[in-house]
């Protein structure tokens, strides 16, 4: 074949895939936006991150600011949501907890993302003994219990934000790791493949521009699970006093110190719990929206 024959090949079939992929996306777009419930979830996020992006601005105090005189405030005008046992305004240390929440959720979503389709296109697309090899690797880290595991990285390590961050990714990774090989094993035997091998494109390339981009669909959709998943393992660490530490503003070490006083100040574990549940529930709202948007088997 020659050079230029093997060009106009290779632009058509970028064209045709270039093509199909704008139309799929703007019915997807179509479907997201009929989809109430996801636009509920997607706004909440919306609102929410912008809030947490300007906690600074938008809380009306800071989280380490005491108020000796109002200890154990019940909600009023001057404290919305109540102040904590050492006179906290707990509106404002939620603002500044759901930041930590958000960052949390986000940076360890991106970690075990980026290992698990590293992991998952290296062994769907050479097979053979790689693919066995890597997925006893991710059988083996499935049996381990990940709360255990995560327990273990933080004592290892003195517990801080960018810790927690990263002991949540590396034990989030195997799932989406299976997603990525799934795909790649259906996508790899496919024409537009085929197209880019005969033109002399490198694995690299193949894997990265050709495939893992008509793989993103069911990967986008765990990713936002995820993160909600990410918000409840931080919280749970943080609970049990292993995760963010105080004086920083967590969730979980909210609800931590909110128990000796539950039904002096019910206030100190309600309102950082409902947090919690309005993060998550957005999450998974927004993704199960994406994933019926996404599911090519629905009809427009």
């Amino acid at each position: 074949m020659s050079s230029s024959s093997a060009e106009q090949v290779k632009d058509a079939a970028e064209h045709a895939v270039v093509s199909e992929h704008q139309s799929f996306m703007q019915i997807v777009v179509r479907r997201f936006l009929r989809h109430r419930l996801a636009m509920v979830g997607s706004i909440i996020i919306a609102l929410l991150v912008l809030v947490a992006v300007f906690a600074p601005y938008v809380a009306p105090y800071g989280y380490r600011d005491h108020h000796y005189d109002s200890v154990l405030h019940s909600p009023s005008l001057r404290f919305p949501l109540g102040t904590d046992n050492v006179g906290a305004d707990i509106l404002s240390r939620i603002i500044y907890a759901s930041r930590i929440s958000l960052s949390v959720g986000f940076l360890s979503m991106f970690i075990a993302m980026s290992l698990g389709t590293a992991v998952g296109a290296t062994a769907g697309f050479f097979g053979g003994r790689i693919d066995n090899v890597l997925m006893r690797v991710v059988d083996v880290a499935l049996c381990i219990p990940a709360l255990f595991l995560l327990l273990m990285i933080v004592a290892i390590v003195s517990p801080s934000t960018t810790i927690v961050v990263v002991a949540i990714g590396v034990t989030n990774w195997m799932v989406p790791s299976r997603i990525v090989r799934g795909q790649v094993l259906s996508l790899k035997e496919q024409d537009f493949v085929e197209a880019a091998r005969a033109t002399g494109a490198g694995t690299p390339l193949i894997i990265m521009r050709h495939i893992l981009p008509n793989a993103m669909g069911p990967l986008i959709v765990n990713s936002t699970l995820m993160v909600g998943q990410a918000i409840i393992t931080e919280s749970t660490l943080s609970f049990l006093g292993v995760g963010i530490q105080p004086p920083t503003p967590s969730l979980g070490n909210m609800l931590t110190a909110a128990q000796t006083y539950l039904w002096m100040a019910p206030w100190m574990a309600v309102f950082p719990g409902l947090m919690i549940l309005l993060l998550v529930l957005a999450f998974n709202l927004m993704g199960d929206g994406l994933r019926d948007a996404l599911d090519p088997k629905l009809k427009e």
